[in-house]
């Protein structure tokens, strides 16, 4: 338009071009077409010219590119030609792209300048080959002895080392050119912001390189480029000063990523962050120019905001690019707030030490090779990041700023004490966004030497990075048992209990280490809390044990508990007893076992003693059930040795002998049991333990294990050792033939477990129940059952408890979709667990039967009886791969003896046999664990807070098909073929004929409908551990799609008549 005095003045655009839009930030919008498919974006592009303009952006089609790609990628030559390539669109729209109108700082044709699209495109154009920096303040220092380095340096502070590279080949061979010719067809992985995988051909991504214009371009990131190029392992070698590294001790896939490639172009970097599991690395530059920032353990860098979650300790780091960090927030530091610098040049080596904050840009196009490690330096502080919790995360990350006022006072005045502790209750439990402080704020540079020391003493100054200190800040109320391991550790629960396990075994002399984290800082990750407290008390409960039944002394290798009840591998070829054996993923049993020479000693110390003494009492009563009539499935249950009651009277241990019959004067002394019961009796067996597991529907943890008020009792079994490996150790390598060898053993034995009559059904229990008694939940209301009178009184409980459960199905799968949400990550550590559908959540209450009666198939016979189609049965409850041992053999010998003969040796040869050209296979030797035994009734149906999804020994058992849902999930890992090869060898009838129910359709005559009732019922766990073998579930619309996708080999059982 043209003004009075006929200037030309360019109307302002923006406002009539975006309409409602316009109140909005340009960022913001940007971030909102973020959200849009690409052909939305195409049609927004219509609109108007500055919305064609945001919609052409091309950091906007580099985001819709990496998230539409989940493979190998090919650069286009643009990111919207690139994204078109996959969408396929029609050739005139191809040919209507090439001729864009694109922001270039100020659009006079278009009428609108942006601010926040000028910077960006800025930083996509900056070329950093003239930028000057200084030689920085990381000191320098030439090849050092390890025993020059630790002195010198103390494994705490960053160093920059040269010469350590200067005899590798790769000193000269990785450069591009060279590395093209020789790997431009080989698949590297590229890091990006995306949580796509993408790959490219290397000769793809060095064209990338050379045309890109981006902010934030691709960079190999690969930590598997060993197994893409293994050639490229014989260029160099890991420097000696870092050859110890105790990860080294986990095997194969059990590792974690530890070594990358990087190679990238100028602009292209790492934002700030801290190592995973506060590990230390070292990376070495072949070719190229980078700079370096650090900020000591923390202290938060300016711009950067740490989210750490309060549900499971994963924590988040919200950080700009490299590049936009030292373009916008450098310069707004104070000289005494910037960070430790250094320009790395080929050939020299930068060590970063636990904990630190680091920050990485390319000035050009670089070559690295790096490597996380953990040593003796940082193996406390790597295995205090695994703790379960928050606050120690936050702490170890952001240092003060994690804490409130309180706790911080607390932290200055209690810091030199020995006896430092703090008050948990003064910490905010929320998720922490723990920001940066302004710049300057309690900074103190008196008596500073040189950059790496002043920041370093000021942060140590401000907040000690100690581990005395650190460690104070774990939660004793968090353990493996009741809360969830967090999605961001690099291990799983089961690799953590290997990797300590080895160590122990691996390094004798870091034993007096291992243990101290054993008892300050790893019992709270794998142990219940009753466990987690004081490791040195289970050892005293151990001994006093052995002394009285006259053991030999403890061996170092025996003063250590292994976990949770299940036998590991015990191979005496490593000699690895698995002294640190952690508790299993499932964390059922919180009990203490330890593995002697030729027996294994279990503490019960599950939810209190009362649940402890029904654990062992059911086990003793089965047990002893097994002998008296001689069952076969007893040969594959390990022998009970001896079993008692341990307790703490006046400061000494005493040892009453218990065979689960009668109830020991200490016992009565505690009321637990109101009727009088004979010698005879099982006063703990297993239909009393029904009874208590139906009263303790809906108490917590914490209500179970101090409700009875007897904390120094607990009920132990010793049994006979079993040799050879749990199932959990050899999956990876057992051959198929062995796998149907277990699903054929599995269904004899199971067909063994459910024809073992049960002990007489006591009315007295039912009555109980009906009564109310001792039915008050927390809140002191007795809940309201329906009657069910038409079923037969050994079904009552089972029947009331599923309608217990029934009322708060879907509330609690909405409850759990948190937890499962954050279990996505968590696959590659073995941990199952997915979201379910919200759709499904919606259905469940239409899909579970209202009466179930109907599902137990209750009808009556010609005498007016009430009758159920279903066997009550006993039920292991936990048939998984960690409670299977199994036992090597060699096929050859077996075919020339008896196998039942051969005696496995402690090196897992038979009788000595080992033949190196034969390959040694696996039978199933023993089921292990009866302590979670249920009959006819549920189980207890607590729902644990911040429970892992997981299967567990929860849930609705007495029919059969409940023993089915962990060996099918768990052990067979929704194998269907191994599922048949089971139910052939199984042959019991699962339902002995289901009357015809005209209301309920044909649903109660499926298998699989029962199967899918109880796995919904049974607990969140096995529904996340459905829909994490399945995938293609998470798109279900019904739960019969689930049911029969799931279970449908069911309906084809001869069995179901």
């Amino acid at each position: 338009m043209e003004s009075s005095q006929g200037e030309f003045v360019m109307r302002d655009r923006r406002p009539d071009a975006l309409g409602d839009f316009k109140v909005l930030p340009d960022e913001i919008i940007c971030s909102i077409l973020d959200f849009l498919a690409p052909r939305d974006l195409g049609r927004l592009a219509c609109v108007s010219s500055v919305m064609y303009i945001f919609c052409n952006e091309e950091p906007l089609w580099m985001i819709q590119c990496l998230k539409s790609d989940n493979g190998q990628l090919q650069y286009k030559g643009s990111w919207k030609k690139t994204t078109l390539h996959f969408e396929e669109p029609p050739v005139e729209y191809k040919e209507s792209c090439r001729r864009l109108l694109q922001f270039n700082g100020i659009n006079l044709s278009a009428g609108f300048y942006s601010s926040f699209l000028y910077r960006r495109l800025y930083r996509c154009h900056t070329s950093l080959s003239c930028f000057s920096f200084d030689d920085g303040n990381v000191e320098k220092k030439k090849v050092l002895t390890r025993e020059e380095f630790d002195y010198e340096c103390g494994g705490m502070e960053p160093v920059l080392l040269t010469g350590l590279a200067d005899m590798w080949p790769a000193r000269t061979a990785w450069t591009i050119d060279q590395l093209l010719l020789k790997y431009g067809d080989t698949t590297f992985k590229i890091s990006q912001r995306s949580a796509h995988k993408i790959s490219m051909k290397f000769k793809d991504y060095v064209s990338y390189m050379n045309v890109q214009h981006d902010e934030d371009p691709l960079y190999i990131f690969d930590p598997k480029f060993g197994e893409a190029a293994p050639g490229l392992l014989k260029d160099y070698s890991v420097p000696q000063l870092f050859q110890e590294d105790w990860f080294e001790f986990l095997d194969g896939n059990h590792r974690p990523p530890y070594r990358w490639l990087i190679i990238g172009p100028e602009r292209s970097g790492a934002s700030w962050h801290v190592d995973p599991a506060l590990t230390s690395a070292w990376n070495t530059l072949l070719c190229g120019r980078k700079r370096w920032a650090l900020y000591p353990p923390g202290q938060v860098p300016l711009g950067v905001t740490v989210h750490v979650s309060d549900e499971d300790g994963d924590v988040h780091i919200e950080t700009p690019s490299s590049l936009q960090w030292w373009l916008d927030f450098y310069p707004l530091l104070a000289d005494e707030d910037k960070p430790i610098e250094c320009t790395q040049l080929p050939g020299e080596t930068i060590f970063v030490p636990t904990g630190w904050w680091h920050c990485v840009l390319n000035l050009e196009t670089t070559v690295a090779v790096t490597q996380n490690f953990v040593d003796s330096q940082n193996f406390q502080f790597v295995c205090l990041d695994f703790a379960p919790g928050y606050l120690h995360k936050g702490v170890c990350r952001a240092g003060k700023l994690a804490l409130g006022e309180d706790s911080l006072e607390g932290v200055k005045k209690n810091t030199p004490s020995d006896d430092y502790n703090l008050s948990y209750p003064d910490l905010v439990r929320i998720e922490k966004r723990i920001q940066t402080k302004k710049s300057g704020e309690n900074h103190n540079s008196e008596g500073a030497t040189n950059g790496a020391s002043r920041s370093y003493n000021l942060q140590r100054k401000g907040f000690p990075y100690d581990i005395n200190v650190l460690e104070k800040f774990l939660d004793e109320e968090r353990d493996h048992y009741n809360f969830p391991w967090s999605p961001g550790n690099c291990i799983g629960q089961r690799e953590m209990r290997e990797w300590l396990s080895k160590l122990w075994v691996g390094k004798p002399e870091m034993r007096e280490l291992i243990w101290k984290v054993w008892q300050v800082i790893c019992a709270s990750i794998v142990m219940g809390a009753c466990l987690a407290l004081n490791a040195g008390k289970w050892l005293e409960c151990l001994e006093a044990i052995c002394a009285f039944h006259n053991f030999p002394p403890l061996t170092a290798e025996e003063r250590l508990p292994i976990g949770s009840g299940s036998n590991p591998d015990n191979s005496p070829v490593n000699k690895a007893k698995e002294i640190l054996t952690f508790l299993a993923l499932k964390g059922h049993g919180s009990t203490a076992v330890y593995l002697m020479a030729d027996c294994v000693v279990k503490i019960f110390a599950e939810n209190g003693l009362e649940s402890s003494l029904y654990a062992l009492g059911s086990e003793l009563e089965f047990y002893s059930l097994l002998c008296k009539v001689n069952s076969p499935l007893k040969k594959y249950i390990p022998d009970i040795l001896a079993s008692g009651i341990l307790y703490l009277e006046n400061g000494s241990y005493t040892i009453v002998p218990w065979d689960g019959k009668g109830v020991p004067d200490v016992i009565n002394k505690c009321n637990l049991i109101s009727s009088k019961c004979t010698e005879d009796d099982f006063p703990f067996g297993i239909w009393n333990k029904k009874q208590f597991e139906y009263r303790s529907v809906g108490m917590s943890l914490c209500e179970l294990s101090s409700s009875d008020g007897c904390t120094r009792i607990w009920p132990y079994i010793i049994t006979k050792r079993c040799r050879g490996k749990i199932l959990t150790q050899l999956r990876e390598t057992l051959a198929w033939e062995d796998m149907l060898n277990l699903a054929s053993f599995l269904g004899e034995q199971l067909h063994n477990l459910h024809l073992l009559f049960y002990p007489p059904f006591n009315e007295s229990t039912l009555s109980d129940i009906k009564q109310g008694k001792d039915l008050t939940f927390t809140n002191g209301c007795i809940e309201d059952v329906h009657s069910t009178s038409n079923v037969p009184a050994e079904w009552e409980i089972f029947i009331r408890t599923l309608i217990r459960k029934k009322k708060d199905a879907a509330s609690c799968l909405t409850n759990c979709m948190f937890v499962l949400l954050c279990c996505q990550l968590a696959e590659q550590s073995g941990r199952r667990g997915d979201p379910i559908p919200r759709t499904l959540i919606e259905k469940v209450d239409e899909y579970i039967p209202d009466d179930f009666a109907k599902l137990v198939g209750v009808y009556k016979d010609e005498d007016g009886l009430n009758k159920v189609c279903k066997p009550c049965t006993w039920i292991h409850s936990d048939v998984m791969d960690d409670n299977i041992h199994m036992e090597p053999y060699y096929p050859s010998l077996c075919l020339r003896r008896d196998a039942a003969d051969t005696d496995l040796r402690d090196d897992n040869t038979l009788d000595g046999y080992e033949d190196p050209a034969e390959k040694k296979s696996w039978r199933p030797g023993h089921i292990l664990d009866f302590s979670n035994l249920s009959i006819e009734a549920s189980g207890s149906g607590k729902s644990k807070k911040g429970a892992k999804p997981e299967l567990e020994e929860r849930g609705p058992a007495g029919d059969p098909i409940y023993d089915l849902i962990p060996v099918y999930l768990d052990v067979f890992r929704g194998n269907s073929s191994l599922l048949k090869q089971f139910l052939e060898s199984y042959k019991l009838p699962l339902v002995r004929g289901m009357p015809k129910d005209k209301s309920g359709g044909d649903k109660f005559a499926r298998l699989s409908y029962h199967a899918m009732c109880y796995c919904i019922l049974h607990d969140e766990n096995v529904l996340g551990a459905i829909f994490s073998l399945w995938k293609e579930l998470r798109m279900a619309n019904s739960w019969e799609e689930v049911e029969l996708t799931v279970w449908g080999e069911l309906n084809n059982y001869k069995g179901f008549s």
